[in-house]
């Protein structure tokens, strides 16, 4: 797999579910962190990853604690509204693992002020937008890391 998708309490449904068919097109795998704002058999989410659900390679972890212990020797970047570097600065590897954080507050202080130094944000030109869709955000860093492994 040439990326890992990491969703850290994802609390909307949809969102997942769209995570999930980005993960499955681009040959990534899905790692989804409890708690989640809603249950895993919502219709919601398998409607918006339709039927290819079945099909992702995907890992449940009960916590972040859970997370990190079973994946603490590899390579992860996070992604933040609050970074620093901008996402096109992300060193892209094989196997990197993109961390993104729940919709309605992102990453838990604890990960953002751990990992100062792996902390990327996907610029926003205007005063008036605090974030971006978290489906959206998944969708440019996942195609960005694509295009600098394909190179």
């Amino acid at each position: 797999m040439p990326l890992n998708i990491v969703l850290v309490e994802p609390e909307i449904p949809n969102n997942t579910g769209n995570i999930g068919r980005l993960a499955l097109a681009s040959g990534s795998k899905l790692h989804l962190v409890k708690p989640f704002g809603f249950e895993i058999d919502d219709t919601r989410l398998k409607r918006a990853g339709l039927d290819y659900w079945q099909h992702l390679d995907i890992i449940y972890y009960d916590n972040t604690k859970a997370f990190f212990e079973k994946n603490q020797d590899k390579k992860m970047v996070f992604l933040s509204s609050h970074g620093t570097k901008d996402h096109w600065d992300i060193p892209f590897e094989d196997d990197l693992f993109l961390v993104f954080g729940k919709e309605s507050v992102g990453l838990p202080k604890s990960i953002t002020e751990t990992y100062q130094n792996e902390l990327y944000k996907i610029p926003i030109h205007s005063a008036h937008v605090r974030s971006l869709n978290l489906s959206n955000a998944v969708s440019i860093i996942v195609y960005e890391g694509l295009r600098h492994l394909s190179n």
